[in-house]
């Protein structure tokens, strides 16, 4: 079965203003990195506010993957407070193409 890693990422207090300051190089960056990214967004809570981000990673190499998140420039400008990244087997879902068994 294919692996990747996700990264969730939580917001800090300040993101709501960095990114908006930063949004453009934020997605600058997503497009020259687009072919190692399966998946990428902003989390939000029920009232629509954005609380953190999911990026998911086509790598099984967990140092490549935090080079990735940790070269984003809302890692750098400090919207994320804080992130864990897991190494996932992508085993079933219309992404991976049905399933991986």
């Amino acid at each position: 079965m294919k692996t990747a890693y996700l990264c969730y990422c939580r917001d800090s207090r300040q993101a709501r203003e960095i990114r908006q300051a930063e949004l453009q190089q934020h997605l600058e960056y997503i497009e020259s990195i687009m072919e190692q990214v399966l998946v990428a967004g902003a989390l939000r809570d029920e009232n629509d506010a954005v609380t953190g981000s999911v990026l998911i990673y086509d790598t099984d190499d967990r140092e490549h993957a935090l080079r990735l998140l940790k070269n984003d420039p809302y890692f750098t400008a400090g919207v994320w407070s804080d992130y864990d990244c897991k190494k996932m087997r992508l085993a079933a879902g219309q992404w991976i193409g049905g399933r991986g068994w």
